[in-house]
């Protein structure tokens, strides 16, 4: 199966082992409770769903590759103790803590939260020495003298063979104690997960192009070539950056993330000309609706795979106007909230009071660790915003209804930022419509235009609260009526996630 259907797979065998009865005791006792064994190529974002997991979940999370721990630090180191059997002393082989199971405890004490997930990665590839080890994890839940918590879910992540050498079959035993899920690479999820994260649209339109490359793994004579998942969204973030500090990503800096020579070359030719587009066709004067008749007949001449290239750039522009319409959105949702509960307690508490709190609120949920990237990046913003206020009416106004109404007013004045942005963004959004419209009317152009539009969570979520007169246009003009309904009902799905 795909990595989005094993994220649902894992996640829903989690709810179910910590559902409790009336009587609070898990309706799945820890014996019945299976460990997860995830399965799958390397690089294809086994240790990334998890993260997701344990923060949908609000539970904790602790991660180990096991391949970089010794059997000292996995078991614990041995010591002699005396016991007494029979009314005879004895000397007993006892062990220390492991580590691992000490980590678990102490990600308890730090968080606070009770419950969670003990994530092992290459969990097949250990050494000989600790490969009994394993299988007594795997069969026991226990490392040394020390079971893993109440509470705790123990998933494990390999590779098959073909992917590694020194991977370690599991026998029949260990396989009938274990809940096992085989995952693939699959393009089209891994797609949905980076418009998301913001990869750089550079990589996502090649990808869409050469599918073949997007997870590639060949051995020859001259030593192993691969491609992967991880390759090419930690090779994104690089462009991003390089971008912002005006250097250059040539094919050699391509091949330290993509490690196959062919597909390194092929993707820093495309990254050129994709820069040369950009340039050429002018796409940051069609975002604010400027084009002549020569921009118009260059495109039409130009061949298909260049057009592609074209709605791409644009499509890529649109992402991050898309991007932060949301985050501003949730930026002015979460402030309002902190507004409200000021206004309720305004008669004892301060502007700087509500400042401080959402700090605290910050700080807790941090060391929780059960906070998304896009939420701390919310929430500061919404402290930013809240410094402002207490600084605008320091020295004016303190307690009462007054200072309620001036900070009323600094709102509103967010509000409004906000409404500028969606408008800016639909504008622009009708700007690349009408070029596409004049550049190649009802083509296939248009047609992966709106594909890549249905397929980017934050484009969905724009129009479904915004609305697009030409999207639905031609939607519902281009697209068959199932893929139609497929549309609606992704839409209303996010909406029911918001």
């Amino acid at each position: 199966m795909d990595i989005k259907r094993a994220k649902q797979e894992i996640k829903d065998s989690i709810e179910a082992y910590l559902a409790k009865d009336e009587f609070g005791e898990y309706r799945i006792p820890a014996i019945r409770q299976r460990p997860v064994l995830l399965m799958g190529p390397p690089g294809i974002g086994k240790t990334q769903i998890m993260e997701q997991i344990a923060k949908e979940c609000q539970i904790g999370l602790v991660a180990y590759t096991i391949t970089h721990h010794t059997r000292q630090s996995a078991v614990g180191l041995p010591f002699i103790k005396e016991k007494v059997y029979g009314g005879r002393n004895y000397s007993v082989t006892e062990y220390t803590m492991s580590e691992i199971i000490a980590s678990v405890y102490e990600k308890i004490e730090q968080t606070g939260i009770a419950e969670g997930i003990l994530f092992i990665d290459e969990i097949n590839c250990v050494s000989e020495t600790l490969a009994p080890t394993m299988l007594q994890f795997l069969q026991g839940k226990t490392f040394g003298n020390q079971k893993v918590p109440e509470g705790w879910i123990i998933v494990a992540a390999g590779n098959p063979p073909e992917y590694n050498k020194s991977v370690r079959e599991f026998d029949v035993v260990t396989l009938d104690r274990i809940k096992k899920i085989d995952v693939e690479e699959n393009f089209d999820v891994w797609k949905e997960y980076a418009y998301r994260q913001g990869i750089h649209p550079a990589v996502i339109s090649y990808l869409e192009l050469r599918k073949e490359n997007f997870y590639r793994i060949e051995t020859t004579v001259d030593g192993r070539y691969f491609a992967t998942a991880r390759g090419w969204e930690d090779l994104s973030q690089l462009i991003q950056v390089y971008e912002s500090l005006h250097k250059t990503v040539d094919r050699d800096v391509v091949y330290q993330y993509i490690q196959h020579r062919t597909i390194s070359k092929d993707f820093a030719n495309y990254l050129e000309l994709y820069y040369k587009y950009k340039q050429d066709y002018g796409v940051e004067d069609i975002l604010v609706g400027k084009w002549s008749t020569a921009t118009l007949q260059k495109v039409k001449a130009a061949p298909f795979d260049e057009h592609l290239s074209i709605v791409s750039l644009l499509n890529g522009k649109l992402c991050a106007l898309f991007t932060e319409c949301y985050m501003t959105d949730a930026y002015v949702t979460k402030l309002y909230e902190y507004l409200i509960y000021y206004r309720e307690n305004q008669v004892t508490s301060m502007v700087e009071d509500i400042w401080h709190l959402a700090e605290k609120d910050l700080e807790q949920q941090m060391r929780s660790e059960l906070l998304t990237r896009r939420d701390e990046l919310v929430l500061k913003r919404v402290i930013a915003a809240l410094e402002r206020f207490a600084i605008s009416i320091k020295g004016e106004l303190f307690i009462g209804d007054g200072v309620f109404d001036e900070v009323k007013a600094l709102f509103e004045k967010e509000v409004d930022k906000r409404e500028d942005e969606i408008d800016h963004t639909a504008r622009t959004l009708q700007y690349v419509f009408d070029f596409l419209e004049d550049a190649f009317g009802q083509s296939q152009e248009m047609v992966a235009f709106i594909t890549e539009l249905n397929a980017n969570y934050y484009s969905v979520w724009f129009i479904k609260e915004n609305g697009s007169d030409s999207y639905y246009r031609y939607n519902k003009g281009l697209l068959f009526d199932e893929r139609h309904q497929d549309i609606i009902r992704q839409m209303d799905g996010v909406e029911g996630m918001l």
